[in-house]
């Protein structure tokens, strides 16, 4: 494969990963992978692997680690190789930089020094999850890791109950099964809830449901590979269309077609898109 060998212009380069196929690999990821005069990588041979399945040839250039537990000292480097003039690459394990990832400190030093920091965008395991979820879309929140503990995890899904997107959680396969009754315990068995596993990969599995229909289905169950788990927004589910047009006829007496709808949207949990449409008929049979 030919590459785009041209030389990039200094600053810091976040490259996405594949989280699974090595051909969800970006054309402009592997441009940037070739070109850099350094790559610095989460996972130093995760990264050399990456690059030989795709020939992108090293050519004596360095790949060296930067990951959580990298000092203020490895940051300082990497922001003075910019400032010298090079063209820094940087990736994570899998996926997007700095999204459960490392890269917000550096990418912060950079930004610091008023150096140019970009990104070449691509494969994310919350993306991807959201996308086969069924669950609505259109405003999610990314929570990442709960804590391990019991007692800090449920406080923190209480702080999370009444809010009106799509959660996205990270998971280890040794919890899961104790965070989905967790889930179910503070937000209540009939919330709508996904569990994709090895997304991408050969045994990719999602499993939708109740939360308390899954929490059931992963009781005690052996599970391996990476997980995202998604939680459905509070009232997505059993709000009568006859709720709807009452909250939006009490809100346009004062409000906007849109700006009622997005009230109304977050106050009972339903997509904006699918309330405007309702808001819209409203407006037409006046």
């Amino acid at each position: 494969m030919n590459f785009a060998n041209k030389p990039l212009s200094a600053g810091l380069y976040f490259v996405a990963t594949p989280i699974g196929s090595a051909r969800d690999m970006t054309l402009r990821g592997l441009d940037i992978l070739a070109s850099a005069d350094l790559i610095a990588a989460e996972d130093t041979r995760t990264a050399r692997k990456l690059m030989e399945i795709h020939g992108v040839p090293l050519n004596g250039r360095k790949v060296v680690a930067f990951h959580d537990h990298s000092g203020d000292g490895a940051i300082a480097r990497l922001v003075q190789d910019i400032r010298d003039g090079k063209s820094v690459a940087y990736v994570s394990e899998a996926g997007t930089p700095l999204v459960a990832d490392p890269g917000y400190e550096l990418g912060k030093a950079a930004i610091a020094e008023g150096l140019m920091v970009t990104s070449a965008p691509g494969a994310s395991a919350v993306l991807a999850a959201l996308t086969v979820s069924g669950l609505p879309t259109d405003r999610f929140a990314f929570v990442g890791f709960l804590p391990a503990t019991k007692q800090q995890r449920e406080t923190e899904i209480a702080g999370l109950r009444d809010v009106p997107f799509t959660l996205v959680f990270y998971e280890s396969p040794k919890r899961v099964g104790e965070m989905l009754g967790n889930l179910r315990d503070v937000l209540g068995g009939d919330r709508q809830a996904v569990v994709c596993r090895e997304l991408t990969k050969k045994f990719e599995e999602t499993s939708r449901g109740t939360l308390a229909e899954l929490a059931e289905a992963f009781d005690g169950r052996s599970v391996k590979g990476e997980l995202v788990v998604l939680v459905g927004r509070a009232g997505a589910t059993d709000v009568a269309e006859m709720d709807v047009e009452d909250a939006l006829r009490d809100a346009m007496q004062t409000m906007r077609v849109k700006d009622a709808a997005t009230v109304v949207a977050g106050a009972l949990g339903l997509p904006r898109r699918q309330v405007y449409q309702v808001a819209l008929g409203m407006k037409e049979d006046e």
